[in-house]
């Protein structure tokens, strides 16, 4: 086991690695910004080195800093945590090349699964259900583009093979604008993620956002942890995620998750990952996969007991897992809320000082947060400043915990988004489980209407 780990992330995620860290006798290194000298996880890691400026590109995406940091800490193995550096393949071999292990996956599964034509190529080979598509990158014949439009049928999304977090998507819903919308999406690709490349799949209309947890070693051994749904969205990005997925037939579930560890065998992968789909009428669409922990790992941490950070570290060690597929039992319900610091409905980022700060508890609940009253949210980045986890026996009583929670929140000096988590606890459609990843945008145009 390493004896030193070095975490190059920040905020509630840099806490939670540095608390498991903690619990496995593991020292640490937490690498900062100027902006996040006062951060709470700063104050209690073994030890702390600036990396520079607020600006992310001059602090945490600045990787000699990060490198030389771990240099001179003498750290074995360095951990991204999500975001930043976590999905890029060049830091990951960067990383390895200067004799430190990075705790994901290896720098050439990385590069395949964060292509998302590579991706979806890979997934088809292993049996992963797909959403109908061109099958690789369009070509440059305009003909061909309309011919295997009409093979799909529309409405069709072009999508940028090097895309990510809800950029680098059109729809089209006719042949009119097909071949326009191609050209668009190359050039905001080729500007955006530099590679122009694109390809195109069915849109689904209405579907619901899925995804399987899995963990690998590198001794061969694969399992999935139970799924979890993410469908509360807004612009792409996840406001409420719960596991398990309500209303999806366990058998399903069974055996997509048994497709997405037979994949994992297949590519060779190592650590935590979640595959990511789209389920519409019965059926699951393999769209992406983080190649990392993900922000709501939380949920499927409290339904099956397993630690997953502890166990990406454990892995990087080159230690076999834990767990056999047959002892992975999911009990009970859980639901997550990110709090962002943000007006509640404009969406507006809320930086500044919290005045007070105090936080739920009681049965089933758990507090994910970097924050404390007198901590100043800066503005350079992300706006989530923490989570709250509610877990029940059921569905209702994990519903009704939260709501009990969020009500006992105290968040002074700043706004947050606690008052919209409130009104989705309390949305009859939410309640009944099973919304589409356009409801929230819907219901919030309704509102504004």
């Amino acid at each position: 086991m390493f004896e030193k780990i070095l975490i190059a992330n920040r905020g509630e995620i840099a806490l939670r690695i540095l608390r498991a860290c903690r619990e496995m006798g593991i020292k640490t290194v937490a690498v900062h910004s100027e902006a996040d000298t006062e951060a709470k996880y700063v104050k209690l890691a073994d030890e702390s080195v600036c990396i520079g400026p607020a600006a992310s590109g001059q602090s945490y995406l600045n990787v000699p800093r990060i490198i030389a940091a771990a240099e001179v800490t003498d750290a074995e193995a360095i951990h991204p945590g999500y975001g930043f550096l976590s999905e890029n393949a060049d830091f990951a071999e960067r990383v390895e090349s200067s004799g430190f292990v990075f705790i994901g996956p290896r720098p050439e599964t990385i590069r395949l699964m964060g292509d998302k034509v590579s991706a979806k190529q890979a997934m088809l080979e292993a049996g992963v259900p797909c959403v109908p598509g061109s099958g690789g990158a369009l070509p440059d014949d305009p003909k061909e583009i309309v011919k295997i439009a009409r093979a799909i049928g529309y409405p069709v999304i072009i999508k940028a093979a090097g895309g990510g977090g809800g950029r680098g998507m059109r729809v089209v819903h006719s042949e009119g604008a097909l071949l326009s919308s191609v050209t668009t999406t190359r050039t905001e690709a080729g500007a955006a993620f530099n590679n122009p490349t694109v390809y195109m799949e069915k849109f689904l209309e209405n579907p619901r956002h899925v995804e399987i947890q899995v963990l690998a070693d590198q001794h061969g051994n694969a399992i999935y942890l139970g799924e979890r749904d993410c469908s509360m969205q807004r612009r792409h990005q996840k406001v409420i995620e719960e596991a398990p997925a309500p209303g999806i037939d366990r058998k399903v579930i069974a055996k997509v998750g048994q497709a997405c560890v037979d994949a994992c065998k297949r590519i060779k992968y190592r650590g935590a990952g979640t595959f990511e789909f789209l389920y519409e009428n019965g059926q699951f669409f393999f769209i992406e996969m983080n190649t990392r922990v993900q922000v709501e790992h939380p949920v499927t941490e409290m339904v099956t007991g397993i630690d997953i950070v502890q166990e990406q570290i454990r892995v990087a060690a080159n230690l076999q897992l834990r767990y056999k597929q047959k002892e992975v039992e999911l009990k009970g319900h859980a639901i997550e809320c990110r709090i962002n610091a943000e007006d509640p409905y404009k969406f507006t980022p809320s930086p500044g000082k919290i005045l007070t700060w105090h936080t739920p508890g009681g049965p089933g609940i758990r507090v994910d947060s970097h924050v404390y009253a007198g901590y100043t949210v800066p503005p350079h980045y992300d706006s989530m400043i923490g989570k709250v986890i509610a877990y029940g026996d059921t569905r209702d009583q994990a519903i009704r915990r939260l709501r009990i929670a969020l009500s006992e929140m105290v968040v002074e000096g700043i706004k947050t988004n606690i008052p919209l988590h409130q009104d989705l606890l309390h949305d009859a459609n939410f309640m009944q489980g099973g919304t589409s990843i356009h409801y929230l945008e819907h219901r919030l145009a309704a509102t504004k209407d």
